[in-house]
Formats: C-alpha cells, structure tokens, sequence
C-alpha cells in the first residue's frame, strides 16, 4: 500500500501542481508506474474546476464561471498538457523531416502555429463549454478531464517514444507502458462515464477514440512514434472532441 500511494504521489507531483510532501523522490520507474493513475489526476483536476465554476456561477453567470474553471484547470496543471500542444502545432506545421519537427517542438519559445492553435483551442473549449445545458456543465468537465487523459495512454501502448534520453522533456515517458498499467488508466477514466447511460457511453468514446488511432498514424508516419508534447496534445483535443460529443448527443439524440 505504501508503495501504490508513493506512485499516486509521483502522479501527483508530475502531472499537476498539487502540493506533495517534500520528501517525495523523483524515481523515473516510479513514474512510469504512475501512468495508470493519470486520468485520477484528471479526476482531481475536474472536481477542482468544476467546485470553481459552481462558486462562480453563484455570484456573476454562465460565461465567467466556464473561463474562471478553465483557468483553475491551467493552474492546477500548469498549463502541462496546453504547452504540449502549442508545441505540436508548431512542430507538425513548420517542420517537413522528422529532425526538423523534433527540433522545433523542442524550442521553448512558442511559433504563430503554437499561439494560433492556442488561442483557438481555448475559445473552442469555452464556446463548447457554455453550449451545454448548465446543469450538466460541472459533471462534463469531470468526465471530459478524466477520459481524454485515457487517450494519450493509449498512444504509449501503441506506439513508442522517439526522442534519445538526453533531449527528452519528459525522460520517464521514454519507455512503453505495459498493457495492464492501460487497463488500471481505463478504469480510472472511465468512472466519470458512469454518469451516463450505456450508449451514451459509446458516442462520447467513438469520436475521440477515432481521433486516436488517426494521429496515432499520423505521429508514426512523420517522426516515428511519440514524444511527451504529442501526448499533451492528444489530451487536449480528445478533451474538446468529448464536449463535442455530448453537445451532439444532447441536441440531436
């Protein structure tokens, strides 16, 4: 027990800006380990935003308490997953070889595709955000922090880690995850979908599931395999594309 808990800690510590004690160590097995808790961060993430959208929705409207959430979700995260894809965005659109997209997603400083693909990402979550029924706001934003942090776990199983140690972002990310640390992540993930009913379960999956496969494609064919800013990425849109999903099946099913 003692050690689960030291590898939810390092989940902890890695994938968000929650306090842990100071005498966690930083332990690249331990963080490998830690994959499978990481849609419970997501989990944790959630509840925190949407805990902020409920108080701010009390005192002001809809609108402000979406971006008032969002922003405790960029805090709590510090901006992890959001800078991974800003990266992408510059990497896949200024590079033509795989040395060269490596080599840009590796530069700190952020390109117009990054800024761009940023400021769009944002204004489509919010817009996505505020067009669900807003009894349901807080508990889509749970589900969708949760099951779109599923998604770059499968990314890991499939395919594998491209850049060499010594330039890595993020050098535990290097090895590939073993098929039950992906099962123990689904089960995480999937808690939020209890939620919904069985084949409500199914549209909210399908799209961003999809999504996977194709960039999952994609990153092999151009560089090869994966690096941690491809799984920032991931996690983003597979986050938009579960709003996405729900605001179809609640107008049109």
């Amino acid at each position: 027990m003692k050690k689960e808990l030291q590898i939810f800690l390092t989940a902890i510590m890695f994938y968000s800006r929650i306090p842990v004690p100071k005498n966690m160590k930083h332990e690249p097995d331990l963080l490998n380990k830690a994959t499978r808790y990481f849609p419970l961060v997501g989990i944790i993430t959630g509840v925190i935003a949407a805990a902020v959208f409920f108080a701010i929705n009390y005192v002001t409207n809809v609108s402000v308490a979406v971006i008032f959430s969002m922003i405790a979700s960029v805090l709590v995260t510090g901006a992890f997953h959001e800078d991974g894809f800003a990266d992408v965005c510059d990497g896949f659109g200024g590079g033509w070889t795989k040395e060269k997209i490596l080599l840009i997603m590796k530069d700190s400083r952020v390109g117009a595709y990054g800024a761009i693909g940023i400021v769009l990402l944002l204004l489509l979550k919010f817009s996505l955000l505020i067009t669900l029924p807003v009894n349901k706001i807080a508990m889509v934003i749970i589900a969708g922090h949760a099951l779109s942090r599923f998604f770059p776990v499968i990314i890991m199983l499939l395919s594998n880690y491209v850049r060499e140690n010594e330039d890595a972002k993020a050098k535990p990310l290097a090895k590939k995850i073993a098929a039950i640390e992906a099962l123990l992540a689904f089960i995480f993930a999937a808690l939020p979908l209890l939620l919904f009913s069985q084949w409500q379960i199914i549209v909210v999956l399908l799209m961003p599931l999809l999504f996977t496969f194709y960039i999952n494609r994609y990153f092999k064919k151009w560089i090869g395999g994966y690096t941690g800013d491809c799984l920032g990425a991931v996690q983003q849109v597979a986050e938009v594309l579960i709003y996405l999903s729900l605001i179809i099946l609640w107008k049109f099913i």
